[in-house]
């Protein structure tokens, strides 16, 4: 309790007892109150009604400070801002409630909930903060909602932890890039050296690759009836934008064409295709197309690497033995980390739609994506909202986008030492064409 409603409640509690004293006295002499003992208590109940009215204002004042921080320095002016505006849900319980939120501010003849407004700029003068254009009105969803969505596109199934990843704050970033190798003739180079003799020098060849955010949007108009049900709303935003983009993602990841998009792994440069057995079957796999795929594998990366394959190779696969062994474990037969379908050869393998059709190449992958390097845009998933977008259809849309740009760290696959092998290798080995 703040000092000074202390001091209001005191007298108040003092005129009080003052009145009561006058009519007290009247009660104990059987009489009513004389000229002189109405005027006193009138004069008292007078004074009660201005302390009151003080405690009134008192009490409105304590409750409204509950709701923002009052700070000032010496010899400075006090600052009042929202303790609101720090929490990353902007007051909201759920996704939901803050869903419901938007589409009553769709209704221009009830106020707004502040809450949406809360980090936003002012609008212009004579225009409602829920106005704007098309896709580009409408809230900006709160910080832990978006988080939470950014959190789920990155979890069981996103390739995008696996890649080398950097969050940059720019719309860019540029690396320098080393492809020399240790037996190569270019960069730097290690020589035995004699005694006293001069060194051999060599010096660095950097090149330097730069990366561009570009934009991946996810577009998910609502109903009104699902608009109205604030649990079911919040669970299926929650669920679909996630898995929207997590498609985009890794699709891009491993087939982006580069133009507006990563460029993907699968369709670099740097990629190795195995090719088929002399007489393989169409549409079969080998247990010989496996074992020359993981030879091709860029030496050390096997610890980093997966298969990623299109579910009707596991047909083939279950059959297939290195003498009695089988070549192929299902989950729980085998070493299993969470979002793997199994193991191959050793290694884990991701069953995907992504991949190309049976028979087709790149039906069957090994990857080690260390060697794809990713930028995304720090602090996840820019959200929005707009209830302008289909007005026309009584539907609210919901914004989801982020931005990312990917590409392979090498450029060509890396030839081995001379006189070592004949067969190039990289971090990304697919298996060719069987028709």
């Amino acid at each position: 309790m703040s000092k000074n409603l202390r001091e209001l409640q005191a007298r108040k509690a003092k005129h009080v007892g003052a009145m009561r004293a006058i009519t007290d006295k009247a009660a104990a002499e059987d009489r009513d109150l004389n000229d002189d003992e109405v005027a006193e208590f009138e004069a008292e109940r007078s004074r009660l009604a201005g302390v009151s009215a003080a405690i009134d204002r008192e009490q409105l004042l304590i409750e409204a400070e509950r709701g923002v921080t009052i700070s000032a320095a010496a010899g400075a002016t006090i600052t009042v801002s929202e303790n609101i505006e720090s929490d990353p849900r902007r007051g909201f319980a759920s996704f939901g409630e803050f869903a419901a939120a938007v589409r009553g501010a769709a209704n221009k003849n009830a106020a707004a909930d502040q809450r949406l407004t809360i980090g936003a700029a002012a609008p212009a003068s004579g225009s409602y903060a829920n106005e704007g254009s098309g896709a580009d009105g409408g809230f900006a969803i709160p910080p832990q909602f978006s988080a939470d969505i950014w959190n789920m596109s990155l979890g069981e199934g996103s390739l995008i932890p696996m890649t080398d990843n950097t969050e940059v704050s720019g719309n860019g970033m540029a690396f320098p890039k080393d492809e020399t190798t240790p037996w190569g003739g270019s960069g730097v180079q290690a020589y035995w050296q004699n005694e006293a003799a001069a060194a051999n020098a060599t010096k660095p060849m950097l090149g330097l690759d730069t990366l561009r955010l570009h934009k991946l949007m996810a577009l998910v108009p609502v109903t009104d009836e699902l608009l109205a049900d604030g649990v079911a709303l919040g669970s299926y935003l929650s669920q679909i934008a996630p898995d929207r983009i997590m498609w985009k993602a890794n699709e891009a990841i491993l087939f982006g064409t580069g133009a507006g998009q990563p460029f993907g792994c699968l369709n670099a440069k740097a990629l190795v295709v195995v090719a088929k057995e002399t007489g393989q079957g169409t549409g079969t796999i080998e247990q010989m197309n496996i074992s020359k795929m993981r030879s091709r594998l860029k030496t050390g990366e096997l610890k980093n690497a997966v298969w990623i394959g299109n579910p009707d190779i596991l047909p083939p696969l279950e059959s297939m033995t290195v003498g009695q062994i089988p070549i192929f474990l299902p989950p729980g037969t085998g070493i299993r980390d969470g979002g793997y379908d199994g193991t191959l050869n050793g290694r884990p393998l991701i069953l995907s739609e992504h991949a190309a059709a049976l028979g087709s190449q790149s039906d069957l992958s090994l990857v080690s994506l260390k060697g794809y390097r990713t930028i995304t845009k720090a602090g996840g998933i820019e959200t929005a909202t707009s209830m302008h977008l289909y007005f026309d259809a009584d539907l609210t849309a919901f914004r989801f986008m982020f931005r990312i740009d990917g590409q392979p760290i090498i450029k060509a696959p890396i030839t081995p030492p001379a006189g070592k092998s004949t067969n190039s290798r990289s971090y990304f080995v697919t298996l060719g064409a069987r028709p």
